[in-house]
Formats: C-alpha cells, structure tokens, sequence
C-alpha cells in the first residue's frame, strides 16, 4: 500500500505528541508567569545564533531565499511574495549586531527589489517593500527608499475593488481568475498604505486600508474568533460569496498562519487609525488562537484540521502570533498577552531552531508552508526567520524595534 508523506507525518506528529503529553484545547496555553530573566537569556542566545547564522550564510546569497529543500535555501530571482524578509532581516541583525557588513548586505538585497515597485499582479507589496524599503529609509534617511515605497503602495491600491470593498489577492488585473478572492495576509499588507498616506497627506492610501479591514473584519471573523484562509466575493457587484481556503485545511478550518496574520494585520491597523473595533478584532483572533495552543507552545498548522492538536507544527505561525501578542499587550495593557509571547517565543527558541545541524542555512526549522499541496512541510521559511529576529528585539531592545519598523500609535 502507497502511504503519502502527509499521512506518514500526520502519524508521527500524532504518536510524538500523544507519547509526550496529552494535549487539547481545554488544557492549552496555561496562564503560569513567565520567568522574565530566564526568558531574556532564551531569546538574546537565540537572537545572537540567527545573526551567527547570518554572518555565515548571507554573503555568499546572491538572490532572495523562499525555502529550504534539504535545509539548504532556495532562491527567487525577483523574490517571489518573500523578496521583502531577507533584507528585512539583515536590517535587523545589524541593529541588533552592530556590524556594518549587515547594513551592506540589506542595502544591496533591497535595491534588487526595485522593478517590484511596479508590479501590479500581487497583493504582497506590503511583505516585499514595508521590510525593506520602507526599513532602509527609516534607517538610512535616503530618499530614495522612502519614494520607492510609495511608489510601490500606489501600484498595491490599483488591486482595490470598490464595489466590494477590499484589495483583490491573486492575479493580473485583466485576470478574471481570482478577481473576487482576498485573503487574511492581505491586512499585514495594508501598512504600506499608511506609511504611503502619512509620507504623502494623501488620505487614499489609508482609506483604501481601512475599507479594506472593514471588509475582511465583518467576513473573516467567526463567532469563536476562529478564521478561513481566504473569503470569496463577486467581483462585480461586490456581494458576499462566502469562506474558502487554499493553504487551510478547508474552509472551515482555521490555519495558524492566517491567524497570525490576521492578529498582527488588525493590531497593526489599529495603531495606524486608532479605530477601537480593530483591537477587538485582533484580540478575537489572538484569544481564539491561544485557546488552541498546546503545552508545548508551537501552533499546529491548522487549528481546525482533524488531526489537531496532533498535527505537523508551524514556527513561523508561532513568532509571528508572539509579534502580534506583543503589540496587543502595549495596546490594551494586559500582560497575558506579553506573557504568552514570551512562552511562544522561548518555546521556539528552545525546540524550534537548526542548532543541531551543522548544514542548515536557516535559524528556524519546524515550518508549514503549504500542507494541502505537501508543499514545504518542516522546512525553513524566510519570513520565520525574520519574525523571531522582530520579535526578539521588541523584547531585548523596543527602541530598535521601533527604528525599523515603527512601533509608534495616532
């Protein structure tokens, strides 16, 4: 009998969790303080070996990395929806290092992003040039960086669609494949746009974010707070269709990722607008994920799949929930929310980095990019990678922080 990888990890993932501790939503995310000091030293060694990680690998990289095969990294050219976390995270290693050579090595990586600018095909403007370009200004003053972000936001806004309402996710605009499908990464998309309003004084830009939220906040979000990957409108009249999804299990599942973009994209927006209905929203999406975070504090890659809790794990959900978690905590004052950040951000520190191989090119493993495709599962991703180093300096350095990616609230 023929057994695919999926059900074989399934299994494994399964008997591995079920040997260790007995899991479930009732007994996830114990609320237990978190050992400040402890977890200061966790995170600075892990912090310390990604930018030992980085020094080693990244100038022999010459393209943008979008995945390990065999914990070797594989390249994008013109860097696919990723292009943005590499030099964002060589940003962030030289703030937390110091070292000059990280600052060239952004500068160089960014500056091969520029005929992206352009590119009116993809909703991922925000994840290529916010990490990037909009980084290197903050960082550098250049005024080319912050002109070429913008740029890039008024190539993103041709995506909206009025009659509905939101930024279309996939295809070309003459494409009418796809012409109704947003998706939840599109809100960690949408502060380009307000940076691209705030530069300008131009209100399009955030208006268009905000619609957009408005959308995704009345369809996305379910009664538990749980959420679809993707929501599908008719593109012409703009009506409601209803939840789909391409990288969740099903429509009515809820993949982790996802979440965490949610989480972090309506966070963030509420910062940029002080618009109270958005912290609601994100602290929906934060408390229903905490929910179903197991002891072992690394989310499965779909809450809502049948196998859950017992399932392939996702890293790269987890630091970019923990992100999230952090900004929450500053917003509404509630120190649960830093506490669990923290347990999340040790956790994967602990369990989830390449420590044990001498090969890996990555910092952290134990990443799900694309499980219903058997895309990608247990691998490297660039964008964990960058969010464990963004996580880590808001909580060693929010200052530094704050320089790269601008922590500030309206």
């Amino acid at each position: 009998m023929s057994v695919s990888r999926r059900t074989l990890l399934t299994s494994a993932a399964g008997a591995a969790v079920a040997v260790g501790t007995s899991t479930s939503p009732a007994t996830a995310a114990t609320p237990e303080n978190v050992d400040a000091a402890s977890a200061t030293r966790t995170l600075r060694q892990a912090a310390d070996y990604a930018v030992a990680k980085l020094r080693a690998v990244a100038p022999g990289v010459t393209a943008f990395p979008v995945g390990t095969k065999f914990e070797k990294w594989t390249y994008s050219q013109n860097g696919d929806w990723v292009g943005g976390f590499w030099p964002g995270q060589l940003w962030l290693a030289w703030l937390h290092s110091g070292e000059e050579q990280f600052k060239a090595l952004a500068l160089a990586s960014a500056e091969k992003l520029a005929p992206r600018r352009d590119d009116t095909t993809t909703h991922d403007l925000g994840f290529l040039f916010y990490p990037s370009w909009v980084t290197a200004w903050r960082l550098t003053g250049d005024e080319k960086w912050r002109a070429g972000a913008v740029q890039a936001a008024s190539s993103l806004i041709k995506r909206y669609n009025p009659a509905g309402r939101f930024i279309r996710a996939w295809g070309a605009l003459s494409d009418p494949n796809n012409a109704g499908r947003v998706i939840m990464d599109t809100m960690m998309n949408l502060d380009l746009l307000a940076f691209a309003s705030a530069q300008t004084q131009d209100p399009k830009y955030l208006e268009i974010a905000v619609a957009h939220a408005k959308t995704a906040q009345r369809n996305f979000l379910r009664p538990d707070g749980s959420s679809p990957h993707v929501f599908d409108f008719d593109p012409v009249t703009g009506a409601p269709i209803g939840p789909n999804t391409v990288q969740g299990y099903s429509p009515a599942s809820c993949w982790s990722r996802g979440q965490a973009w949610g989480l972090y994209g309506f966070t963030t927006m509420h910062r940029r607008t002080g618009d109270a209905e958005f912290l609601t929203t994100a602290r929906r999406l934060a408390d229903f994920a905490l929910s179903r975070l197991t002891p072992d504090n690394v989310p499965v890659w779909d809450y809502l799949a049948p196998q859950a809790p017992h399932d392939i794990k996702d890293a790269s959900a987890g630091v970019i929930m923990a992100c999230g978690l952090l900004d929450l905590a500053e917003l509404t004052h509630r120190p649960h929310y830093r506490d669990s950040a923290l347990r999340i951000l040790t956790a994967v520190s602990r369990t989830c980095l390449t420590t044990n191989s001498a090969r890996a090119e990555a910092s952290v493993a134990r990443c799900t990019r694309h499980r219903p495709a058997e895309d990608g599962i247990e691998v490297s991703l660039p964008y964990a990678d960058y969010y464990l180093l963004e996580a880590i300096l808001r909580v060693l350095d929010r200052p530094k922080a704050d320089r790269a990616i601008d922590l500030s609230s309206v």
